[in-house]
C-alpha cells in the first residue's frame, strides 16, 4: 500500500462526503473503462520524439471527462487537480508527481 500524502490523509479523516466525491464515486462505477480505453488506445500518442512524455491514457481520459462534467477550461482543470483532492484521486494523480498542465505538449 502506498503512503498517503498529508493532504490525502486529511481528506480520508473527514466525516462528510461531498457531492463531488459522491458523483465521482458513481462515475467510477458507471463509466465502462474497459470498453473505452482499448478503443482510444490506438490513437493515443505513445512517445514524443521531443518534449514531454504523454500521461497514461486512463489518467487523461479521466481528466477529460471531469473537464466536461464540470465545464472546466484547461487552466481551471489544472488548478482543480492541485486544489481538489477528490478530483486528483479520481484521475489517479498524486501531488508527489507532476500534474497535467494546461499546455498541449
Amino acid at each position: 500500500m502506498k503512503q498517503l500524502s498529508f493532504t490525502d490523509a486529511e481528506s480520508h479523516l473527514k466525516r462528510k462526503q461531498t457531492r463531488k466525491e459522491k458523483f465521482l464515486n458513481q462515475m467510477e462505477g458507471l463509466v465502462p473503462w474497459g470498453v473505452f480505453l482499448p478503443i482510444i488506445e490506438p490513437f493515443y500518442p505513445k512517445m514524443y520524439k521531443k518534449g514531454r512524455q504523454p500521461y497514461p491514457l486512463e489518467t487523461m481520459l479521466r481528466v477529460h471527462l471531469m473537464q466536461n462534467w464540470y465545464t472546466m477550461s484547461d487552466p481551471s482543470m489544472e488548478d482543480a487537480l492541485y486544489e481538489i483532492a477528490s478530483m486528483r484521486q479520481f484521475a489517479r494523480l498524486e501531488l508527489t508527481h507532476k500534474i497535467p498542465d494546461e499546455t498541449p505538449s
